[in-house]
């Protein structure tokens, strides 16, 4: 910004704090609670087979994991980009402080990261000793020491990793809401903010979450087997969007809650917040957010989960939809973190952010974030199969 713009902005009618001219938090920080919450979307869709016996969900289940293992890689890759000295992000977890949430986020990444390795392992067991038995060179090594050197597949054996994976699915629950609702949390405890000082944020970032994981992993699904020329079962799909259908009217409800509070409350900073809303984000708030990406997909939700459809139809639809919540889940993000730093402390202006293309929180940095997950994943895929034998078909 030159100086005639700088003055302007903090001596016009538009008068901006000087330390409020530029958005410190960026779209590194927009990333990172969408890929936190891409891996507590794919872990809900886990949990309801391992644990609560959904059967239709079969076919995903194991993906879901794999899914999640592989977003999870990277959950803390967006902040290390961020940070201007990245190689002491350890102190927090070497000196860390009690009272800090920032801190506390290192233990519950490590936890969660060590739940998905160890669930993934005793789901797994049996089509890894099967895969060791096949292969030779390097890869029976990476079988071996995958299934910790252990060939037993007694039915005594089996029956230990179902109690192991449901008692592992359970703890993992808690876990993966505190992972993401701890993201809420820290916004919501920015008191000198108003939109983002209310106790409904981690609510809304936590079922949002639940709506753009679930969403990927119908889309991932849909795509893998449209890709691969296999068959899709129709059921899981069906069962997948009631599910979704029921947490996106959730996310969708608390969202329009929290707008609603501010407006009837009408606090010393309602003006301000009304403003931000029907100015520098009316596109991307009311337009991209309400209605394109959220009044659309209820009307395809309604549309998947009262008329019968063809399979082929039904299929089509539920991608389409998917594709749309994971936009629109994408610029919730980026109208709480971004939308949120564009009202000055002064009460009197509002800030301008364009995204720029090449920058480490840049368009291609973000993009490229984005493929690294997919990537891994990929890998994964090469020693996990993603599906069981009779779901190869």
């Amino acid at each position: 910004m030159d100086a005639a713009a700088m003055g302007a902005a903090m001596f016009g009618s538009n008068y901006v704090f000087p330390n409020d001219l530029h958005v410190h938090w960026s779209m590194m920080i927009v990333l990172y609670p969408y890929i936190t919450g891409l891996v507590d979307g794919a872990f809900i869709i886990a949990a309801l087979y391992y644990l609560f016996k959904v059967e239709s969900l079969k076919p995903v289940a194991r993906f879901s994991l794999l899914f999640a293992l592989a977003f999870l890689c990277c959950a803390t890759l967006p902040l290390l980009l961020h940070l201007t000295r990245p190689e002491r992000n350890l102190n927090m977890l070497i000196t860390p402080s009690p009272s800090s949430a920032m801190a506390g986020f290192g233990y519950i990444y490590a936890i969660s990261m060590a739940l998905v390795i160890f669930l993934v392992l005793f789901v797994y067991r049996p089509d890894l000793v099967r895969l060791r038995a096949q292969s030779s060179g390097k890869m029976k090594l990476i079988y071996r020491a995958l299934t910790f050197d252990s060939k037993d597949l007694s039915p005594r054996a089996l029956e230990l990793d179902r109690k192991i994976i449901k008692v592992l699915v359970g703890f993992g629950i808690p876990v993966a809401a505190v992972l993401h609702g701890y993201v809420g949390f820290i916004f919501g405890g920015v008191k000198a903010n108003p939109t983002w000082s209310t106790p409904l944020m981690p609510v809304i970032f936590l079922f949002s979450a639940c709506v753009s994981g679930i969403s990927a992993i119908v889309l991932a699904y849909i795509v893998i087997r449209k890709f691969k020329g296999r068959t899709i079962d129709a059921a899981c799909i069906k069962t997948s969007i009631n599910t979704l259908t029921g947490f996106f009217i959730l996310a969708f409800t608390f969202e329009m809650l929290e707008v609603f509070s501010h407006s009837y409350l009408k606090t010393g900073y309602h003006h301000m917040v009304e403003g931000l809303l029907n100015g520098p984000l009316a596109s991307s708030f009311w337009l991209w957010q309400v209605k394109i990406g959220s009044l659309i997909p209820l009307f395809l939700l309604a549309v998947l989960t009262l008329i019968r459809l063809k399979d082929s139809w039904y299929t089509f639809l539920a991608a389409v939809v998917s594709a749309i919540l994971l936009l629109q889940v994408f610029i919730m993000r980026w109208n709480v973190v971004i939308g949120g730093q564009l009202m000055s402390k002064s009460a009197r202006g509002y800030v301008e952010f364009h995204p720029v293309w090449f920058d480490k929180e840049g368009i291609i940095a973000v993009i490229a974030v984005m493929i690294i997950p997919f990537v891994i994943l990929y890998v994964l895929g090469k020693i996990f199969p993603f599906w069981s034998r009779e779901e190869m078909g």
